[in-house]
C-alpha cells in the first residue's frame, strides 16, 4: 500500500452564544417540583432549560442535526414533546434529559404540537398540511388526518370530548371526531390566514386570531348537552339563557358554515375583539386554567385580557341591573321589569382587556402561567436572543406590570460578525452591532461584555490585553480587557472599515474600507488622561490609495508583500516597503471577499461571491486551480498554522476543509443552520470557532483520528443514499383510497433496516428447520443421536431456538417503527410469520405486540391471505388462540386495576384519618393559647 497523506478529522464540541432560537416557541416547564421558574426554549438543534431567577443554563435536551420548530411540556411536567424541522418529534424526559422516543411521520417542519388531557395521545401539525395523533404509551402513531390544504398552524385538544380542532394557512378552522376520525365541521369565516386558536369559559368559545387586527370569538354548543334528560332544570334554564345571549350578535358568514348533519356541536360567531396591534397574530394562548387570554403580533406588545367566569358575569348582570332599576322611573310594575330583560353583556365586557407588556424587542413566542395568588406571569422568547419574564396582578385595579428578569449574557442581541482567538488559544473575542464579547474556550462562559458600534473585523493586540474592532462607520476603537473599557476611538476610514491585518513583526497591523484607502498604522504608547501612566495607542504611518473599495488585506508571512482585494473582482498585490505594484490576480467573476496566505508565503487562496476558491501561486500569480467550493458566497477563509490546509466557510451553512496541494476537499462540518458569517482558528490550529446567522457560536475541536478519504466519500455516498430512500414515494396498502386518515408513520431508512432485520431473521428460522429436518432424516438413517451444529448468531442469543430468535428480533423494532417496517416487508415472509405467531400467542408470549402486528399484515394483505388455501387452518388457529390469549391478558390487567384501586382507597382512608386527626390537634392548642391568654389579660385587669 503506498503512503497516503494523514488528515486529522475535526468534530462538533460545542453550542453557545445562543439563547434562543426564532423558530421555535418558549415553555414552562416544572422542574425539581418548581413551577413557574424554568423555561425550556429551542436553541438550533438542541433545547435549553432555563432558570428564569438566576440567569442559568440548567439542563440540556440534546438534538441531532434537525433545528427545533415546536416544544410543549406533558400535562404531568415530567416530559417535553420536541418537533423538529424534518417533521420528526421526540419525547425527553425532564428527569434524565434523554430523548426515549421518537416519531416519524411528518415530511415538513412540526408547526405545532398538543398533549391531550391525560398525557396519553399527542398530537403534531405540520407544514406538509397533515395532522398526525400519536399514542404516546405504547410509543407509535394511531392516525394521520387529512384535510387542509396548507400549513397546520394550530391544534388543540378538547378536554372532555373525544374531538380535536386544528386551524391552518389555508383561512379555515376543521373539526375532527376522533371517535371516527373525521372533519365532521369546518370553519369558513375567516378571510386570511388562521394563526392561532384557543379555548376559553369551560371550552364553550373558541377564539381565532388571523392576519388582521381582529380576535373572532364563537360560541360552541354541544348537541348532546343541549338534549340531556337527565341535566337538571336549572342548568337547563342557565344553558337556555346563555345561549339566547350568546346567539344574539351572529355574522352572516356562519350561517352558510350550517350544515344539517349538526350532530355533535354548533358553532356561532358571537363577535369580534379588537387588537391594538394591525399586524397579523403570531402567537394567541390562555394560560392552563383558561383565565388569562394573551396575543401577540409581528411588534414588542404582548395583549393581556382577563377571561370572566360565569359568577363573575352573573354578578356583573346584577350590578346592572340594579343601575338600570334606579334610572328607571317606577311608573308600573310592567315598565319596572322592562330593564331586567333588556340587561345584556357586551363581549368586550365578558373578555376584559387587563394590559399590554411592552417588551424590549419583537416578541416571537410566550407562555403564561397564573399562580393560586392570582399572579401571573409571564415570559417571552424576543427576536433579539432574549429572553425576558414579566410580572403582573390581572385583578388589581390598575395591573402594574413588572419585569422580574431578562436572560442576555449568554448571547449577542445581532449576528456576530468578526471572530479572534487570543495568542495562547484560551480567550475567544465575538463582536457583533452592538457588543463585544470574550469567551473563555475552554468553560464557554462569556468574561467580558463591551458595548462597540456595528463590528466588522477584529484582532487581539499582542500580549492579549488589549482588541482593536474596526466598524461599519470606519472607526477603530481600542478596549481595554482587564477593565473592560473603550481606551481610545479613531475615524480610520470615511466609509465602512472591511479588514484588518496584524503586521507579522506585532508593531503595528494595517486596514482596508470602503474609501479606496489601505492605512498602516503602528502601536506606541502615549499618556493617559492623568499623565501618570502609559497606555497602548495606535498611530497610522503611511496610506495607500486605490482604484475601488477595498474588501480584504493580507500580510504574507515574511511581510514583505501585501495582498490586497477590490471591488472589481481582482486581488492586487504590493511591496510593503515601497507599495509598489507586484501583481494582479484575476480570475473571479465577482468580488473577492475573503483570503489568506499560507505559513510560507508560497500560496494565497482566495475566496469569492461567485462560489469559487482560487488557489495560487505567490511567486508568479499563476493560477494552480480553481474549485467550486459551496452552493452560496464563500464569507470567510483561513489557512491552518504550519499546512497548506485551509477552512471556507459559506452562505450554504456549510464549512469545509481543502488541501491546496493536492486540491482535494477533505471534511464537510455541518451544524449551522443559516448563513456562516465567519470563522476563527486558533493558532495552534486544534479549535475551529464559526458563527450565523442562527445567533450560534459553534466550537470544532481537532481530534486524533485519522481521516481517510476513501471512507469519508463512502460515508458520504451512504447519506446520499438513506435521504434518497427517505425522499421516495411511500408504499400503497392495497384497497386503502387517499382520504381524510391514513398511517400515521412514514418510510424511512430506520423502518427499511427494520424490515431487512426481520428478512434475515425468517431466512434463519427457514435455514434451521430445513437444517433441523435433514440432521433428524440422518439420525434416522443412522439409528442413532448425531450432534447438530449450533448456528452461532442463536448461540450469541443463549442458544434459543428459531422461532424464539425471530421474535427477539421483532421485539427490538420500535413501537413507532413496527407499521411502517411491516409495510415494506415483502408477502412470500408472511406465511412464514403468521406460523410463528400463531406458535408464540399459544405460548402467552408479547400477546399484545403479536396481536397488533398480526392485524395490521391482515389489513394490508387481507386479498392475499384469504385467497392462500394454505393459511386458512392457520388463520382459524390464530383466531382461536388470539381470542383466548387476549382475554386471559385483558382478565389479569383488570384484576391489577381493581387491586390497584383498593390500595388507592386504603392509602386515603389512612390518610383522611391522619389529616383530620392533625386538624383536631392544631384546634386544641389554638383553645389552650386562647385561654392562656384571656388568664393574661385578666391578671393585669
Amino acid at each position: 500500500m503506498g503512503l497516503t497523506k494523514q488528515y486529522l478529522r475535526y468534530t462538533a464540541s460545542a453550542l453557545f452564544g445562543v439563547i434562543a432560537s426564532q423558530k421555535g416557541n418558549i415553555v414552562y416547564v416544572t422542574l425539581r417540583g418548581e413551577k413557574g421558574r424554568y423555561v425550556a426554549v429551542p436553541a438550533c438543534e438542541h433545547v435549553f432549560i432555563w432558570d428564569t431567577r438566576k440567569g442559568e443554563k440548567v439542563l440540556i435536551l440534546q438534538g441531532l442535526k434537525q433545528e427545533v420548530t415546536s416544544l410543549c411540556p406533558s400535562p404531568d411536567g415530567l416530559h417535553l414533546a420536541v418537533g423538529y424541522e424534518d417533521g420528526s418529534i421526540r419525547v425527553f424526559s425532564l428527569l434524565s434529559g434523554e430523548g426515549n422516543v421518537t416519531f416519524n411521520g411528518h415530511k415538513a417542519a412540526v408547526m405545532t404540537l398538543q398533549y391531550d388531557q391525560l398525557g396519553g395521545r399527542l398530537v403534531s401539525g405540520s407544514k406538509d398540511t397533515d395532522v398526525i395523533v400519536w399514542d404516546v404509551i405504547n410509543e407509535s402513531g394511531l392516525y394521520r388526518l387529512r384535510g387542509h390544504k396548507d400549513a397546520v398552524t394550530q391544534a388543540l385538544f378538547l378536554r372532555e370530548k373525544n374531538l380535536l380542532v386544528t386551524s391552518g394557512k389555508d383561512t379555515f378552522v376543521k373539526w375532527w371526531d376522533l371517535d371516527t376520525q373525521h372533519c365532521f365541521k369546518t370553519l369558513v369565516g375567516h378571510r386570511t390566514e388562521v394563526w392561532g386558536l384557543a379555548f376559553v369559559s369551560q371550552e364553550k368559545r373558541l377564539i381565532t386570531g388571523a392576519a388582521d387586527s381582529e380576535l373572532r370569538v364563537w360560541n360552541i354548543t354541544y348537541i348532546q348537552e343541549a338534549t340531556d334528560p337527565n341535566e337538571p332544570e336549572s342548568k337547563k334554564s342557565k344553558g337556555s339563557l346563555a345561549k339566547a345571549e350568546k346567539t344574539s350578535e351572529v355574522d352572516e358568514i356562519s350561517d352558510l358554515d350550517e350544515t344539517p348533519e349538526e350532530r355533535l356541536l354548533r358553532c356561532n360567531k358571537a363577535g369580534s375583539i379588537m387588537r391594538e396591534g394591525r399586524d397579523r397574530v403570531v402567537t394567541l394562548a390562555t394560560d392552563r386554567t383558561g383565565r388569562i387570554l394573551a396575543c401577540h403580533g409581528t411588534d414588542s406588545v404582548l395583549e393581556v385580557f382577563c377571561v370572566l367566569t360565569e359568577d363573575e358575569i352573573c354578578k356583573k348582570k346584577e350590578k346592572k341591573m340594579r343601575k338600570a332599576k334606579k334610572k328607571a322611573k317606577p311608573k308600573s310594575e310592567e315598565e319596572e321589569e322592562e330593564p331586567e330583560g333588556s340587561v345584556e353583556m357586551s363581549l368586550q365586557e365578558e373578555i376584559q382587556r387587563v394590559t399590554s407588556i411592552k417588551a424590549s424587542a419583537k416578541i416571537k413566542s410566550f407562555d403564561l402561567i397564573l399562580s393560586p395568588k392570582g399572579e401571573l406571569k409571564a415570559t417571552l422568547l424576543l427576536q433579539n436572543n432574549t429572553i425576558e419574564s414579566y410580572i403582573l396582578i390581572p385583578s388589581a385595579q390598575v395591573p402594574q406590570v413588572v419585569r422580574a428578569s431578562k436572560i442576555t449574557i449568554g448571547g449577542h442581541r445581532s449576528d456576530v460578525r468578526t471572530l479572534a482567538f487570543s495568542s495562547d488559544n484560551i480567550a475567544v473575542l465575538s463582536a457583533a452591532a452592538e457588543s463585544v464579547k470574550i469567551w473563555n474556550r475552554s468553560t464557554l462562559q462569556c468574561i467580558r461584555t463591551m458595548a462597540c458600534e456595528y463590528a466588522l473585523c477584529s484582532l487581539f493586540v499582542p500580549g492579549d490585553r488589549q482588541v482593536i474592532i474596526g466598524t461599519k462607520t470606519g472607526k477603530l476603537q481600542l478596549y481595554d480587557l482587564a477593565s473592560g473599557s473603550l481606551l481610545e476611538t479613531l475615524a480610520a476610514h470615511d466609509g465602512a472599515l472591511w479588514s484588518i491585518s496584524l503586521s507579522p513583526d506585532q508593531r503595528g497591523f494595517v486596514t482596508g474600507g470602503a474609501d479606496k484607502c489601505v492605512k498602516f498604522w503602528d502601536f506606541e504608547l502615549v499618556k493617559d488622561e492623568n499623565g501618570t501612566q502609559k497606555r497602548l495607542s495606535m498611530k497610522q504611518t503611511r496610506i495607500l490609495q486605490l482604484d475601488e473599495d477595498v474588501l480584504c488585506v493580507r500580510y504574507s508571512p515574511n511581510q514583505k508583500l501585501l495582498a490586497i482585494s477590490l471591488l472589481d473582482c481582482t486581488v492586487k498585490i504590493f511591496y510593503t516597503d515601497t507599495l509598489k505594484f507586484f501583481l494582479s490576480l484575476y480570475g473571479h467573476k465577482l468580488p473577492v471577499l475573503c483570503m489568506d496566505i499560507s505559513y510560507d508565503g508560497a500560496l494565497i487562496a482566495t475566496g469569492s461571491a461567485d462560489r469559487n476558491v482560487k488557489i495560487w501561486g505567490l511567486d508568479f500569480g499563476d493560477c494552480h486551480r480553481s474549485l467550486f467550493a459551496h452552493d452560496d458566497s464563500v464569507m470567510t477563509l483561513q489557512f491552518v498554522h504550519k499546512s497548506h490546509l485551509f477552512f471556507t466557510a459559506g452562505k450554504d451553512h456549510k464549512i469545509k476543509q481543502w488541501d491546496a496541494d493536492k486540491f482535494e476537499h477533505i471534511q464537510t462540518l455541518e451544524g449551522h443552520h443559516q448563513e456562516v458569517w465567519c470563522l476563527a482558528l486558533s493558532p495552534s490550529g486544534d479549535y475551529i470557532v464559526s458563527s450565523s446567522h442562527d445567533k450560534s457560536l459553534r466550537l470544532w475541536e481537532r481530534t486524533r483520528e485519522p481521516l481517510i478519504l476513501e471512507e469519508e466519500r463512502e460515508m458520504q455516498r451512504e447519506a446520499e443514499y438513506e435521504e434518497s430512500v427517505a425522499k421516495e414515494e411511500q408504499p400503497v396498502v392495497a384497497g386503502e383510497t387517499q382520504g381524510e386518515t391514513g398511517l400515521a408513520g412514514k418510510k424511512t431508512i430506520e423502518t427499511v433496516k427494520a424490515a431487512e432485520r426481520i428478512m434475515e431473521a425468517i431466512e434463519l428460522y427457514r435455514e434451521e428447520t430445513a437444517k433441523l429436518k435433514e440432521h433428524q432424516a440422518i439420525c434416522k438413517a443412522a439409528g442413532k443421536e448425531v450432534p447438530l451444529p449450533v448456528n452461532p448468531i442463536l448461540q450469541a442469543y443463549g442458544n434459543i431456538s428459531p422461532s424464539a430468535y425471530v421474535l427477539e428480533v421483532f421485539k427490538k423494532v420500535k413501537s413507532s417503527e413496527l407499521e411502517e417496517s411491516l409495510l415494506v416487508l415483502p408477502f412470500s415472509y408472511v406465511p412464514d410469520l403468521l406460523v410463528l405467531f400463531n406458535e408464540h400467542v399459544q405460548w402467552g408470549s408479547e400477546v399484545e405486540l403479536l396481536c397488533r402486528a398480526l392485524l395490521f399484515l391482515l389489513r394490508i394483505h387481507f386479498g392475499r391471505i384469504t385467497s392462500n388455501q394454505l393459511l386458512v387452518t392457520v388463520i382459524e388457529n390464530l383466531k382461536k388462540t388470539t381470542i383466548s390469549k387476549v382475554s386471559e391478558v385483558r382478565n389479569v390487567l383488570g384484576f391489577n386495576m381493581a387491586g390497584l384501586q383498593f390500595l388507592k382507597r386504603e392509602v386515603e382512608a389512612k390518610d383522611e384519618v391522619t389529616f383530620f386527626a392533625d386538624a383536631t390537634d392544631r384546634f386544641e392548642e389554638k383553645r389552650r393559647k386562647r385561654k392562656k391568654k384571656e388568664k393574661l389579660v385578666l391578671a393585669m385587669v
